[in-house]
């Protein structure tokens, strides 16, 4: 998976094969917002339409077997757990948790997402807290700006418990 910020909560995601746009319509000024959806697969916004899933009771796909597999990749499949928080379910690569408000009670799944955080420091903080109390996911990612960032590492670091922790920078991607 490859995950590109560009400010705010507008993100680019190669996924399962696919890629998915998050708030392009919220893109900073400076972005193209016809050359960020260019290519995309699905737009998704927060407040759009999407399926809902209980967060402590979802369950992953299974990955087909070497037997069963008949080279068709599965389609990505967005779910939303909260008002602010969505995620994404790709055959293959680990769940994908995209927040901008509280966290949900993740199930035992929460050990293997790649939780990406949006907001300002206080906001990276508390909800980066919950989330590492819960089900420490593999990855916390925190999108926000430099000083929020700056805040929120020393603040969340005490707390990772073997979680790794990184910060996205805009407009640059990262492959997880």
């Amino acid at each position: 998976m490859k995950l590109t910020w560009f400010g705010g909560t507008t993100t680019r995601i190669h996924i399962g094969g696919q890629i998915l746009v998050l708030d392009a319509n919220g893109a900073p000024g400076g972005i193209d917002q016809t050359e960020l959806v260019s290519g995309a697969d699905q737009t998704l916004e927060f407040g759009g339409e999407l399926p809902v899933a209980s967060a402590a009771d979802w369950v992953r796909r299974l990955a087909p077997k070497v037997l069963d597999d008949d080279g068709v990749v599965a389609p990505v499949q967005i779910w939303r757990l909260s008002a602010g928080v969505l995620l994404v379910d790709a055959t293959g690569e680990a769940p994908l948790v995209l927040a901008r408000g509280e966290a949900p009670g993740f199930g035992r799944w929460g050990r293997d997402a790649v939780v990406v955080i949006f907001g300002d420091g206080a906001e990276l903080i508390t909800f980066g807290r919950a989330v590492l109390s819960e089900n420490g996911p593999r990855l916390l990612a925190l999108a926000g700006a430099e000083v929020a960032v700056d805040m929120a590492v020393p603040a969340l670091s005490a707390h990772l418990d073997g979680a790794g922790l990184l910060a996205l920078e805009a407009g640059m991607g990262v492959e997880v």
